[in-house]
């Protein structure tokens, strides 16, 4: 008897800027509820990973399937009926900085939401007491009607989770959220993104083994733009990372 079809399928995937081959002949397979933690160097890969399991950039070669899509075959409206479910936090986080905090958190609903209803909550906001709720979770429900430009950048990364939050995806993918945090807030962070994941799947770039370690049940080494290693996080050794990392 087989089991339910897995979250995410990357089949031979590769992907070319110009003249830069960015991923070569990727293959995995994410199942739900997995929180898988994608290592390697700047410019391994990992940021282009994460953008081809949400819908922004197609493969030049192979296959990507989300939910059991093939992402890239989907006319425009199915793809983004299917983006309601994954949940992204970039690295640039991608809030509105000359908007209410409020605002940015009720981001979360838009796939859910048409037009002139996204438009009128910018009047009239919606669901005023959810998105607070979502803030206090994080630590931020003093901000709900600040100006997200006048936040730090931690409190910032704080407001996409809460987005997050009140979307409450399947799939959370996050893009090197700690690599400029401190040891301790790079902990925070990290348990806060877990919170919309807790029956969903979780895949973040990540630069420290250690987090990895701590925070994620499976670890993907990418160096180059291939997989080199695709370990439980218990089997992360050195041998591993000295492969990962050409430190040996």
């Amino acid at each position: 008897m087989t089991g339910p079809a897995p979250v995410v399928r990357l089949h031979g995937v590769g992907r070319r800027f110009s003249t830069h081959q960015a991923l070569v002949d990727v293959d995995l397979e994410i199942a739900a509820g997995e929180r898988v933690a994608v290592l390697g160097a700047s410019g391994a890969g990992k940021s282009t990973l994460l953008a081809l399991l949400n819908g922004s950039l197609s493969p030049t070669e192979g296959s990507v399937e989300v939910f059991g899509e093939q992402l890239d075959r989907l006319p425009a409206d199915r793809l983004r009926h299917l983006q309601r479910r994954i949940g992204t936090v970039g690295q640039r986080l991608d809030l509105v900085e000359q908007v209410r905090v409020l605002h940015n958190v009720n981001a979360g609903r838009l796939g859910h939401w048409g037009v002139w209803r996204a438009l009128g909550s910018l009047v009239w906001p919606r669901e005023v007491e959810e998105v607070r709720r979502a803030l206090d979770r994080v630590g931020m429900g003093w901000a709900l009607h600040e100006r997200t430009e006048r936040l730090s950048g931690g409190e910032r990364q704080r407001v996409a989770i809460a987005r997050l939050l009140v979307q409450a995806p399947a799939l959370v993918l996050a893009d090197e959220p700690v690599s400029s945090l401190d040891p301790a807030r790079a902990v925070e962070i990290l348990e806060l993104l877990r919170a919309p994941a807790e029956r969903a799947t979780l895949v973040v770039s990540l630069h420290q083994p250690a987090l990895a370690r701590a925070h994620c049940t499976r670890a993907v080494g990418l160096r180059e733009g291939r997989v080199v290693f695709d370990l439980a996080v218990e089997e992360l050794d050195e041998h591993s990372l000295a492969e990962l990392y050409a430190l040996a």
